[in-house]
């Protein structure tokens, strides 16, 4: 099997983000949201079981899909990318709030969620959310993952859904 087929579906770069106990903002680059439905609308997004952001959206059950432009900086991904909320703030600064939920700064929109149900893989799960509030913050580009590899040469890491191990 070519595990480089699936670089061929079309996939975004997104934040997750939402509340850890205390109050604290947190999230994660995720790069599996989609839209289920417009009428109610619902969005799914896959979350690694290993990351803190996923117990956070399952103890909050609320969470928002930031989504990134072409022009948003690179180091957003490295940030909520490559660390865990467990051990950084990745909020350095108060987060803008938009219905009730951390906006990142950088985001050209915001989608925002309440959990309706879930559904486990073996290393994800996969939050279905009810729409509660959405934006357009800026008239950039949406981030595509091929975009982030071939003009940022990004990497994915090891947590996210498209991770492949190269050899």
């Amino acid at each position: 099997m070519n595990n480089w087929a699936f670089t061929k579906l079309s996939y975004g770069v997104y934040v997750a983000t939402s509340w850890a106990d205390g109050g604290k903002p947190t999230g994660c680059i995720a790069n599996s949201a989609m839209q289920v439905t417009s009428s109610p609308a619902t969005i799914a997004i896959s979350i690694n079981h290993d990351n803190f952001t996923n117990e956070c959206i399952k103890s909050c059950a609320r969470f928002a899909v930031n989504i990134l432009g072409e022009n948003s900086d690179p180091a957003i991904i490295g940030n909520f990318g490559f660390r865990s909320g467990r051990d950084f703030d990745k909020f350095a600064e108060k987060p803008e709030l938009r219905d009730f939920l951390p906006i990142v700064d950088g985001a050209i929109a915001y989608i925002a969620c309440k959990v309706i149900d879930t559904m486990e893989s073996e290393t994800h799960t996969v939050f279905l959310g009810e729409v509660i509030g959405a934006e357009i913050l800026s008239d950039d580009e949406p981030m595509t993952y091929a975009y982030y590899h071939k003009v940022i040469k990004g990497k994915a890491p090891k947590n996210a859904p498209t991770y492949i191990e190269e050899k």
